[in-house]
């Protein structure tokens, strides 16, 4: 897997909009997904590509993955939406978001779309990469063979409002825990598409939270996902970036422990250290097991920015 890129929050932002797209340029997201799809209406969808291929064009997105969401292939608008804004911008164009993925297939077909749009413009063939939304029950049922479809899927998203509609599930609140309902009804979901995406080595991010004033319940929700090990979220209004950005990280406690483990294994398995398999750190007794456990926190605190406030002395004798 190539070096873990952050993406705690990924800002939607509509491409038929130009001064959302000129505002996004100076918000703290890891990601913005510049939209084609649901966010724009299909007479708008014409004059977003344009919009779209202008922004990325003109700069300005600082260390941002900058992605495009295009139109889902059962639609009249995909091939147009790949040819415009990859053939106007490619170069200035990290990934390509597919929603409602229903197969493999659907995959395959984008990336060698890709490859003749890179070919004739003379970009590298590979680069962009493949974001793949799961939306449908089908979706859910084939994510594995979805997640290694192409070696240009970099993430595997959770979109609960088609998902929820495909299931005929009770409730018009989306991305919520339900009062009728003694649990979390997208625990299955979300695991689901976690293990597909450990499996094939690329990130899990979890889709939106609608009542985007209320940033307590975001936060609620958001630390579910967090919990079980995605990655990031999609944020839909400014005022969810803060708490993405924190809720996706760790904690500055558990970035440090996690860097100090890897310090004290590392010299603990050393010639130095005694070639020891386990050793002790304080009152933990750590080992190889403890090691990969470190190197997940330590990879997301190193993607997120954060700096070492403590470091690891050899033990004496």
């Amino acid at each position: 897997m190539a070096e873990l890129r952050s993406r705690r929050s990924n800002l939607a932002v509509p491409g038929s909009n130009p001064r959302f797209l000129e505002k996004a340029k100076g918000l703290p997201a890891d990601q913005v997904f510049l939209d084609l799809e649901d966010a724009c209406a299909p007479l708008a969808k014409p004059g977003a590509r344009k919009n779209i291929v202008a922004a990325l064009n003109e700069g300005g997105w600082g260390e941002k993955i900058r992605t495009v969401r295009v139109n889902d292939w059962t639609t009249e608008w995909t091939f147009t939406d790949v040819l415009e804004v990859v053939g106007g911008a490619g170069a200035n164009l990290d990934c390509i978001m597919l929603p409602k993925v229903q197969d493999a297939a659907q995959v395959k077909a984008l990336d060698m779309l890709l490859s003749q749009v890179e070919k004739a413009n003379g970009l590298e063939v590979g680069r962009i990469g493949i974001e793949a939304q799961i939306e449908t029950a089908q979706g859910l049922i084939n994510v594995n063979d979805i997640a290694f479809a192409s070696d240009r899927i970099e993430t595997i998203i959770f979109g609960p409002a088609d998902f929820m509609a495909s299931i005929n599930m009770k409730s018009l609140v989306v991305g919520a825990l339900h009062p009728d309902y003694p649990g979390d009804p997208f625990h299955y979901i979300l695991m689901q598409i976690l293990m597909a995406a450990r499996a094939r080595g690329v990130q899990a991010i979890d889709g939106p939270f609608l009542q985007v004033r209320d940033v307590p319940a975001f936060e609620e929700v958001a630390k579910r996902s967090a919990m079980l090990g995605f990655d990031g979220k999609w944020v839909l209004h400014p005022g969810q970036i803060d708490a993405a950005n924190e809720i996706y990280a760790p904690s500055q406690e558990d970035y440090d422990h996690a860097e100090l483990i890897l310090d004290a294994y590392d010299w603990a398995t050393s010639e130095a250290g005694g070639k020891k398999g386990s050793a002790m750190l304080g009152d933990e007794m750590i080992d190889e097991a403890s090691r990969k456990m470190a190197l997940v926190i330590a990879g997301k605190g190193r993607a997120a920015g954060l700096q070492r406030t403590s470091s690891f002395t050899p033990p004496e004798g």
